[in-house]
């Protein structure tokens, strides 16, 4: 079905090769997952896959890659429209339509389908989806399930035979990916589609794969998925496990792992894990009764809740739960409709934007709002001017995440977690005693996780106050010391991190489920545990 034949990629400017010369097969109706870390080229390899590299993004590819026989060096990716489907990882930026209805339509239109045709495929889609209430809504106004559910339809539009998705669940929470993943599942099943997914939170998907392609240090893999999460430094948090106990075979999902658990528990039963941090300092922030408003609906209502500095609070909630606007409440983008809001004891709507920066800093949901320059480099060096900074504060902070992006590169080219890396220096450089983050870790792998959690937890310990919004279940497990539910404007729950009730499924971690206890949060712990090293 699609044959990639030694191929490589070099792009101009670069030392070396994205990845070495790569030969292999993905067959036809099988769920494919690709996975590395962040940067390694999975997007690269994907973009492959329908003519976009390089005919849009510049390069040289050697060898070939074949789509049903067709080559990429023959044809443009235009002429892959009927045949190559293609979701980006931000469906949002890719939409051209007004509404629901149109969007999904609009290949059809640039394919010349009859309006017939289209009238008839729109509504199978619709259905298939199940985006039938949606199909007159304008698109501004979906969820992120729904916006990507729609971007699914609209890439079906032309009925082809694969499609090629770039983290579709990164976004979502774990209901609407477990939607997606679903959905997916089901045109892979009944509808004979070949669909390619490259994934960082493999515990959403990994148990669909067929096969596995690990694209990491240079070199690309494929191979059955179990032996390859054997080796893949990008795993889930039960393979993680797995792997350090020796389990075999090797268990992907919770419910292939669950004979382990009894003899798992016994050996726990006499040991705790270490205690989260709890602070008894005055709060920095205050939500009292806040309520904001928009029309005849509220985004927030009676919020109560206090923010200390040495916490990391994690807010959950599924996609337009209120999380966003809670965050905007304490930077001074949103305003109470009632209620109020201080931080350091003053309304952050008072401040002059110089003072309100010094108080507080926001990573956006889409980094690139803050990125500006024409290179890494000069964004590093005026974040440092901006800031009054040591020169080299900036960069300093970015090479610890990202110490191989190159500063010549445009923020534009780089990938959605190292624009994030790039986001988080420039934001983290100035220590603001108030930290926001909104979905800190799309884009980013398992070690860039690992690395922002130790970042963030050593801010914390220096007294900084660090909220973040987010539906990485796993991250927020390894993070937070207190857990915020909402739920359509309303808090539901605050609790510490290991108190949270299990019976909570939709936001508990694959230790958590697996043990059937608030107390172990990760397969860190878990490991350490068994060990005794904790």
């Amino acid at each position: 079905m699609i044959e990639f034949l030694e191929t490589s990629v070099h792009y101009e400017g670069a030392k070396h090769s994205v990845f070495a010369p790569a030969s292999f097969t993905l067959d036809a109706g099988a769920l494919h997952l690709v996975v590395g870390p962040t940067g390694a080229g999975k997007t690269t390899l994907l973009g492959l896959m329908n003519g976009h590299v390089p005919h849009f993004t510049g390069g040289r590819v050697d060898g070939d890659v074949r789509v049903r026989g067709r080559s990429i060096r023959d044809f443009r990716p235009r002429d892959f429209a009927d045949l190559v489907g293609v979701v980006r990882q931000n469906p949002r930026a890719g939409f051209v339509a007004d509404t629901v209805e149109h969007e999904i339509a609009y290949a059809m239109e640039n394919l010349g389908f009859s309006r017939a045709a289209m009238h008839e495929r729109v509504g199978h889609l619709l259905e298939q989806l199940d985006l039938g209430e949606l199909r007159l809504r304008k698109l501004q106004t979906l969820s992120g399930g729904q916006a990507q559910r729609v971007a699914i339809a609209a890439a079906l539009s032309a009925s082809p035979s694969v499609l090629v998705l770039d983290e579709p669940t990164s976004g979502l929470d774990p209901e609407a990916a477990a939607s997606v993943v679903a959905i997916l599942e089901d045109l892979v099943a009944h509808h004979d589609v070949t669909v390619i997914v490259s994934e960082h939170r493999l515990e959403r998907i990994i148990g669909n794969a067929s096969s596995v392609v690990v694209v990491e240090g240079g070199m690309v893999s494929q191979g059955n998925p179990q032996h390859a999460m054997a080796e893949a430094s990008v795993i889930p948090p039960i393979v993680e496990l797995g792997r350090a106990l020796d389990w075999s075979p090797l268990p992907l999902t919770v419910a292939v792992a669950r004979p382990y658990a009894d003899e798992l528990k016994l050996t726990l039963a006499p040991r705790r894990p270490l205690p989260r941090r709890t602070s008894a300092e005055a709060p920095i922030a205050v939500l009292d009764q806040a309520t904001v408003s928009f029309g005849a609906s509220n985004a927030l209502l009676n919020i109560d809740v206090e923010v200390r500095p040495r916490e990391v609070t994690a807010l959950v909630g599924h996609n337009g739960a209120g999380k966003s606007t809670f965050l905007g409440l304490l930077c001074g983008l949103v305003s109470t409709s009632s209620g109020r809001v201080l931080v350091g004891g003053v309304d952050p709507l008072s401040l002059d934007p110089l003072a309100l920066v010094r108080r507080v800093g926001l990573i956006p949901q889409d980094p690139g709002l803050l990125l500006y320059s024409s290179s890494v480099e000069r964004e590093l060096t005026e974040a440092d001017r901006d800031g009054g900074l040591e020169p080299g504060t900036t960069a300093a902070w970015f090479s610890q995440f990202q110490p191989t992006v190159e500063g010549s590169r445009h923020p534009r080219d780089l990938s959605e977690g190292q624009r994030l890396c790039l986001a988080l220096a420039i934001v983290m450089a100035s220590s603001p005693p108030l930290l926001l983050l909104d979905e800190p870790t799309c884009g980013l792998d398992n070690h860039a996780k690992e690395h922002l959690g130790v970042v963030l937890g050593e801010l914390a310990e220096r007294g900084t106050a660090i909220v973040l919004a987010s539906h990485d279940v796993e991250f927020i497990a390894t993070v937070a010391d207190r857990v915020i539910e909402l739920d359509r404007g309303v808090l539901v729950s605050a609790w510490p991190a290991r108190s949270r009730p299990t019976s909570r499924m939709t936001f508990t971690s694959q230790m958590q489920e697996l043990l059937g206890s608030p107390e172990w949060l990760t397969a860190k712990e878990v490991i350490d545990a068994v060990r005794g090293t904790s």
